[in-house]
């Protein structure tokens, strides 16, 4: 009986008294996941905004005039831009397979992985994006410059977060 009573009373303990929060394992869970999702609705607009965009691209006109640099890095682009739409809906999907069996914690973790590739896959359609269109606009050579130049921005920001988050 003093068993089931200690593990009551570890379920409503506070699980990190030094971080300024006064929640629970559960409690915190719940928030993580709560803001993973948030995370994923504000990707997901933005990978289904490029997905569109990138499969209009073959229906224009003047597709047919693009070199096979152009074509492939087009195709390249809409495999990526399909997959890291499915990696943004799967959490969605891991979420419905745990349901009520008592695993936020796993699902917490699998939903903590997905939205970091799900980010990958967002910056690789971005950087690809911006190198398709300054190619075919002004040239290869500023093409290839915008997208590194993409990639530096987005490689800052990422090295930016990780250090902030570690001083945390």
């Amino acid at each position: 009986m003093e068993s089931q009573d200690a593990q009551k009373s570890d379920r409503h303990r506070d699980v990190d008294p030094t971080d300024g929060r006064d929640e629970t394992e559960d409690e915190r869970l719940d928030r993580n996941w709560a803001e993973l999702l948030q995370e994923l609705r504000v990707t997901q607009t933005g990978t289904q905004i490029l997905t569109a965009f990138l499969l209009t691209i073959a229906f224009q006109p003047g597709f047919s005039q693009l070199g096979d640099f152009e074509r492939t890095v087009y195709l390249v682009l809409v495999v990526v831009a399909a997959a890291t739409t499915a990696l943004g809906l799967a959490p969605v999907n891991l979420h419905r397979a745990l349901f009520r069996q008592h695993a936020k914690a796993d699902l917490v973790n699998i939903g903590h992985i997905i939205v970091q590739c799900t980010l990958l896959g967002v910056a690789i359609v971005l950087i690809g994006t911006v190198l398709l269109v300054f190619d075919v606009v002004v040239s290869r050579q500023a093409g290839i410059i915008a997208g590194a130049g993409t990639l530096v921005l987005i490689a800052a920001i990422a090295i930016t977060s990780t250090r902030v988050s570690r001083r945390q």
